[in-house]
């Protein structure tokens, strides 16, 4: 009985020491954004930069507002206004969203594309950027060997073009799924003409059974394709479809209060940078070393309940000159942090 005793004044030692770390997290000095955008009409989730190579300061930051009916993927300008004429409304809850640079859309043209998942339609959508224009004729299917409709909705998105071959892909997760194969990769293909369809070229990735799996994040330069697997770790796995599906690392849980949310990837000349990753319910972001992955601190950056979070390096302008950092804040808004005042 003794030995009993000892061992629950150690556990309970041991629940007194979380609670106190994560009640330092919270505590942690707060980065004021650079901006905050105009709010969205219903519920903000994830964002993504797209970067006009020829006018930096013109580039748009794209974000998804989830509702079943009028949901929008949501143009914002860098002073954090909506651009109306560069929005797209009525979606069937649109989920995540990202960017893709030089497809090519026929024998001549290629463009910058945008893709997202609508979640309760099952499919992704792909538009070019900046026209706006859609190229996938109300939609691609996604999950539809899943005899379950539930197994069918996706959420997570990222783009992944392999710079040997010049193919681009949509690497999609999905609400509920197995424990294995839960992420399915499509290689978006183009004919001659500009006619767009989607080829399943792998299933792939772990999950642990607990919560679900949205944020996707693709280094391109490294070749590896990062996931949260929210409950229970960041998941690696390589990006190229050609090589082996087997798990590269599972990492981070001991850092994270409770959810593990979106991951944005810093990438610097030299082939450094860091991962920066939300910690949904501690309000905070916990950032990782690019090559190592191991952690290095937690930043407090003022915005509460955060899923879904993206990066850049380039210089926009006189009001992000070091590059941008985007995340969603709970109140139907996006912060944008100037990347500097990151202290990265």
């Amino acid at each position: 009985m003794t030995y009993l005793r000892e061992n629950n004044k150690l556990h309970l030692l041991g629940v007194f020491f979380v609670v106190i770390f994560w009640s330092c997290d919270n505590k942690l000095p707060k980065i004021a954004p650079t901006l905050i955008t105009e709010k969205t009409p219903f519920d903000t989730d994830d964002p993504a930069i797209w970067v006009d190579k020829a006018n930096p300061d013109q580039s748009i930051v794209f974000g998804t507002d989830k509702d079943q009916k009028n949901g929008g993927v949501y143009a914002f300008n860098l002073d954090g206004k909506i651009i109306p004429e560069k929005s797209i409304t009525q979606l069937n809850y649109p989920n995540n969203v990202d960017v893709a640079y030089n497809f090519k859309l026929n024998d001549s043209t290629f463009t910058d594309i945008l893709m997202f998942t609508e979640r309760e339609k099952h499919q992704i959508r792909v538009y070019s950027i900046p026209e706006m224009l859609p190229l996938d004729n109300g939609g691609f299917p996604v999950f539809t060997d899943e005899s379950s409709i539930e197994n069918r909705r996706p959420m997570g998105i990222a783009s992944y073009m392999d710079k040997l071959s010049n193919r681009t892909y949509a690497i999609v997760s999905r609400k509920t799924g197995p424990k294995t194969n839960y992420l399915y990769q499509y290689e978006i293909v183009s004919d001659s003409l500009g006619s767009l369809t989607t080829k399943l070229v792998r299933k792939f990735g772990n999950f642990s059974g607990e919560k679900e799996i949205e944020a996707i994040a693709v280094d391109e330069e490294l070749g590896y394709v990062y996931y949260a697997d929210e409950g229970y770790c960041i998941r690696k796995y390589y990006a190229n479809p050609d090589k082996l599906n087997e798990e590269l690392d599972c990492f981070g849980s001991e850092y994270f209060k409770d959810d593990i949310e979106g991951i944005a990837i810093i990438k610097d000349k030299e082939g450094n940078g860091y991962l920066i990753v939300s910690n949904q319910q501690d309000h905070s972001f916990n950032i990782f070393e690019r090559q190592t992955n191991a952690y290095l601190k937690t930043l407090n950056l003022g915005t509460t309940e955060t899923d879904g979070c993206e990066v850049t390096t380039v210089a926009l302008g006189s009001k992000f000159p070091n590059g941008l950092f985007v995340s969603m804040n709970d109140t139907r808004e996006f912060y944008f942090h100037d990347l500097k005042s990151l202290g990265l």
